[in-house]
C-alpha cells in the first residue's frame, strides 16, 4: 500500500483531511463563474515554438460552445510553481544517480532565469510518498534532499500526483508537475482517475520524463507509459522518453516550453446542461499548421437530470 510522509502529517491523517474537504461537484447544475485558466504552448508546422501570437489568433470553446477570452498573457511573466516528483522505487537504482544529476541542473536553470518568485517543491515516491522539500528557492535545500534519497520498494505514482496536487493548487501563478519515472504504478491506493482529477483541479500541467533504459525491452510497463502520456495530453504537457545520455536535453526542452507559454483564461457561459462532470475545452489557433498544446478540459459542476453527452476522460480505462 502506498504511504505518505512529511514532517507533520501521517498518510492516514493526510487522506482524512482531504476526505473531509467540501466536494466541488454538487447534485444540481449551476453556472461556473470561476476563471478557467489554460497554459498553452504553440508550435508551427516545423515544430518550432511560437511566442508572438495575439489574443485574436485563438479560438476557444467549452463543450462545443464558443467562449470569450477574458485573460491573455504572452510569454507569461506569472511565477512558476514547479512540483518535482522523483521515482525512487527499487527499479530505478541503476539510473538514479544520473537522474539526480540532471534534476540538479534543471533546478539551477529554473532559478537562474525567469521570475524571481519561481519556486520548486520536491517529492520522492516508492512504496510511500515523501515530501523532501516544500516550495522554496533555496537550491542548497533541494540539492541536500537529492543527496539523501535511496531507491527501494514499489511505485506509488498516482498517490504522488494526487497528494502533491493539493499543495500546488494553492499557489499563485502557473502550476507545473515534472515527474521522473521509469514506468507504471504498483503500490498506490489512488487510481488514474483520482490523479487526473486532482491535477486538473490544481490547474497543473504534467511533464512526465520516462527514463527507459532499453527502448525495445518487452518487459516495459506499456500501460504505465500510456497512462502518463494520457495525463500529459489531458493537462497540456508532453511526454519525454530520453535515454540516460539525453536527460539534460529533455529538461532543457521543458524549460523552453515553460518560458514561451501563453496564459489564457475565460469565464464559462451558455454551456449546456451535462451529466458528465468533465467539461471539454478546445483551444485552437486560426492560423493553418499551428498546433496548440493545452489542457483538454476540467472537472466541474454537473446536472444529474441532464442527458449523458458521452465518456469523459475520467472514464478512460488503464
Amino acid at each position: 500500500m502506498g504511504r505518505f510522509r512529511n514532517s507533520t502529517l501521517t498518510r492516514r491523517e493526510w487522506f482524512a483531511l482531504l476526505a473531509a474537504a467540501p466536494l466541488a461537484a454538487q447534485e444540481t447544475f449551476r453556472m461556473d463563474v470561476r476563471l478557467v485558466r489554460l497554459m498553452a504552448t504553440v508550435k508551427d508546422a516545423r515544430g518550432a515554438l511560437v511566442s508572438s501570437l495575439a489574443k485574436e489568433d485563438f479560438r476557444l470553446s467549452e463543450n462545443g460552445v464558443p467562449q470569450d477570452v477574458a485573460l491573455f498573457e504572452r510569454e507569461s511573466a506569472q511565477p512558476l510553481s514547479v512540483t518535482l516528483l522523483l521515482d525512487t522505487s527499487g527499479s530505478t537504482a541503476i539510473e538514479l544517480k544520473y537522474e539526480v544529476e540532471s534534476v540538479r541542473k534543471f533546478l539551477r536553470a529554473i532559478f537562474q532565469e525567469g521570475n524571481p518568485n519561481d519556486a520548486v517543491s520536491l517529492y520522492t515516491f516508492n512504496y510511500e510518498v515523501t515530501l523532501q522539500s516544500n516550495f522554496t528557492r533555496r537550491i542548497q535545500r533541494l540539492e541536500g534532499a537529492l543527496r539523501s534519497i535511496k531507491p527501494e520498494g514499489g511505485t506509488s505514482m498516482y498517490d504522488a500526483l494526487y497528494l502533491s496536487a493539493e499543495a500546488l493548487g494553492t499557489r499563485d501563478g502557473r502550476h507545473v508537475i515534472v515527474i521522473v519515472t521509469d514506468g507504471g504504478d504498483t503500490t498506490s491506493t489512488k487510481k488514474f482517475r483520482d490523479a487526473l482529477e486532482a491535477v486538473q483541479g490544481a490547474d497543473a500541467v504534467i511533464y512526465p520524463v520516462l527514463v527507459v533504459p532499453i527502448a525495445s525491452d518487452p518487459g516495459r510497463n506499456r500501460g504505465g507509459e500510456n497512462a502518463l502520456e494520457t495525463l500529459a495530453v489531458q493537462t497540456g504537457g508532453r511526454v519525454f522518453l530520453p535515454s540516460i545520455s539525453s536527460l539534460d536535453r529533455a529538461f532543457d526542452d521543458i524549460l523552453r516550453d515553460l518560458r514561451t507559454q501563453y496564459v489564457i483564461g475565460y469565464y464559462p457561459k451558455n454551456v449546456p446542461r451535462s451529466k458528465d462532470r468533465f467539461h471539454k475545452v478546445d483551444l485552437t489557433v486560426s492560423k493553418p499548421g499551428y498546433r496548440v498544446q493545452a489542457r483538454t478540459g476540467y472537472f466541474g459542476d454537473y446536472d444529474v437530470d441532464a442527458p449523458n453527452p458521452g465518456l469523459g476522460p475520467g472514464r478512460v480505462k488503464h
